[in-house]
């Protein structure tokens, strides 16, 4: 594993399609939806870079206890573009990043790894692709970190990505679970592979 890519999860939205906090929503194994999202992407990474919204204390607590660095993003309402752009002020310089989002518990481990080897051997950008379907975690060159936080608005990274399409390094996977988000509490129907 390449020590100097760090994971950037993003946990600050504010879930309201979902109609609870949907980053505390138990799994059926009754773990919280953003702790199974970490619990994936810690073992592939030597840092993860946790962020959440003011007053998400609980969730500051037990993403904590997953071994994630939480950082408080003030301006989280402001969208994902805020979060990430908060996310890579607190990583600082490395070597790439790994943007996960924390309503995405089903990501397989190895296609997690997949990302981060990509960067690893050089690549710009990475990206999970599912049935031609690009999804997360997003692999980021560290070279692009001040773009990264200049980020705002709800877009998150799309714009950049957008910019650098034909860079991209594009992964094939047979892991549905890195386009499978959770929304709303149908997002949760089976099949739930975890």
């Amino acid at each position: 594993m390449s020590a100097d890519i760090v994971g950037l999860l993003l946990a600050a939205g504010s879930a309201s399609r979902f109609g609870s906090d949907k980053l505390r929503h138990k799994l059926p194994h009754g773990v919280w939806i953003a702790v199974q999202a970490a619990r994936h992407l810690k073992p592939e990474v030597a840092r993860v870079i946790a962020v959440v919204r003011p007053g998400a204390e609980e969730l500051e607590r037990a993403l904590a206890a997953e071994g994630c660095e939480v950082a408080m993003c003030e301006n989280a309402a402001a969208g994902m573009g805020a979060s990430l752009a908060c996310a890579a002020r607190a990583s600082g310089d490395a070597s790439g990043y790994l943007v996960a989002l924390a309503d995405m518990p089903f990501v397989r481990r190895s296609s997690i790894a997949a990302v981060r080897d990509a960067l690893a051997a050089g690549a710009a950008f990475a990206a999970p692709y599912f049935r031609a379907r690009r999804g997360h975690p997003v692999g980021i060159c560290g070279r692009y970190r001040a773009e990264l936080e200049r980020l705002s608005g709800d877009e998150g990274a799309k714009r950049l990505l957008a910019a650098h399409q034909s860079e991209i390094v594009k992964i094939p996977v047979g892991d549905p679970g890195v386009i499978r988000d959770i929304d709303t509490p149908g997002d949760l129907a089976p099949p739930l592979r975890i």
